[in-house]
């Protein structure tokens, strides 16, 4: 198993809550949330019980139809299963648990039974379809688990230290020298490729082959798609989707509803958004109209762009409909020789890194003064009491006035201002210079 993040997540909950709370897993499918249930329940207790209900009986499904009798509930599963639970110092754990909605919401009474802790996993566990009969527990602590971050791809690919040294000379603002920045972009960029879902990795580890990683990448696309017809027989979700990377790469101020799905405009497709948003595959950056730092009171739910949670599936997602031999980003990318118009990848790195490390995607766009189109600032996070304006671009340094426009019109607002590019570190006067792969930062 990778080491990953969210392990040590585990362990506090299972420290701090002692028995009080049941711990909610969201994420995607194929980010490795049973993988790391797993590994957490051997390490941790004396015994478990997965019930992966993506497979379980019916005989266990309807188990939880009435926990009116834990007594007979706890010896059926340990029949079952064949395993023997010890008060306190065992785990149930509910894989898939959005398949089987009762069990959800048995939690309020077996976490107050208190016997033994809980852990839920699943993918779209908030779809409208997967709560709409039950009752969701107050007990149920959630936490969310993404694809591998930067850092965690280095660990797998036993380079430990990179993150932690990069990081004091992001904060000492001193730059790396050329040649090193020029590497250490290389293997970031090896990181976009590859992406951050596990089996990739593991793909890419193994392999060394970008069409072997590729083909790991399709399958899981393919499953996602699976799911938003589940949801959306329409094709509607799937079509939104699928149109992610050719939305961004138009530089347009917002995703464009009605070029993807005809007649139709943003605010008819807000329950779409949320869906998409809900199934984790996603993420949604809002325009803030008044960007201060409390963004959240000021965005527009109908302006809006969507990224891909994991940047590995954006760029497979571009070229879905090609075959692997046809497929040029792999290459350019990698020799750092993308074509403007697919710049869009770096912008989906920085919006995942910044998701990844908690923070919420907003951007901003006005007019530009006797000019027909717009300044765009990509992406602002909260910077203390001011905010954080960051300019997000394709190639070697060149010019930044959406940042010195935005500078001028919000200066009483505005704190750090941030360049990410492909060169190294560098000050340009107000303006930070940083390399793509010390986003993780801001």
């Amino acid at each position: 198993m990778f080491k990953r993040k969210i392990y040590n997540d585990l362990q506090l909950w299972k420290k701090e809550s002692n028995g009080s709370t049941a711990l909610l897993i969201e994420g995607a499918r194929r980010v490795g949330k049973s993988t790391v249930v797993e590994e957490f329940a051997k390490n941790e207790y004396r015994s478990h019980i997965i019930v992966d209900f993506s497979e379980a009986s019916r005989d266990i499904r309807r188990l939880f139809e009435d926990v009116s009798d834990l007594d007979y509930i706890f010896l059926q599963l340990q029949l079952r299963y064949s395993v023997q639970l010890f008060e306190r110092e065992s785990l149930i754990v509910f894989d898939e648990v959005q398949l089987c909605p009762p069990a959800r919401q048995a939690i309020k009474q077996l976490v107050k039974d208190g016997r033994y802790d809980y852990i839920e996993t699943g993918s779209l566990v908030s779809i409208r379809k997967n709560t709409a009969d039950i009752l969701i527990p107050s007990e149920e602590q959630r936490i969310q688990m993404r694809p591998m971050d930067y850092e965690e791809f280095t660990w797998a690919c036993n380079k430990e230290a990179t993150v932690p040294l990069l990081k004091q000379a992001f904060d000492s603002k001193t730059p790396l020298g050329e040649q090193l920045n020029r590497k250490l972009m290389r293997d970031f960029r090896l990181y976009m490729l590859v992406g951050g879902m596990p089996q990739a990795v593991e793909a890419y580890l193994q392999s060394n082959n970008f069409e072997v990683v590729d083909r790991v990448k399709r399958t899981i696309i393919d499953l996602y798609e699976e799911d938003f017809y589940k949801i959306s027989p329409s094709g509607a979700l799937s079509m939104l989707f699928d149109a992610i990377p050719a939305e961004l790469a138009k530089k347009s101020s917002r995703y464009q509803v009605s070029s993807v799905l005809a007649k139709r405009k943003a605010a008819d497709i807000l329950e779409q958004i949320a869906e998409l948003r809900e199934s984790k595959t996603v993420l949604v950056a809002y325009h803030a109209d008044d960007p201060n730092a409390g963004m959240s009171a000021s965005i527009d739910l109908e302006k809006f762009k969507l990224y891909l949670a994991d940047t590995g599936l954006f760029v497979t997602l571009m070229f879905k409909d090609s075959s692997f031999t046809n497929n040029i980003v792999y290459e350019k990318l990698l020799a750092d020789k993308l074509p403007a118009n697919l710049g869009s990848v770096y912008e989906n790195i920085v919006a995942q890194e910044l998701v990844a490390h908690g923070r919420k995607l907003f951007y901003h766009t006005w007019p530009k003064e006797g000019a027909n189109r717009n300044f765009e600032i990509d992406f602002i996070v909260p910077d203390g009491k001011k905010i954080c304006p960051i300019e997000v671009k394709s190639s070697s340094y060149k010019t930044h006035a959406s940042l010195d426009d935005f500078g001028r019109k919000f200066s009483q607002r505005v704190g750090r201002q941030f360049l990410v590019y492909t060169k190294d570190l560098k000050k340009d006067g107000a303006i930070t210079c940083i390399p793509t792969f010390m986003a993780s930062f801001l």
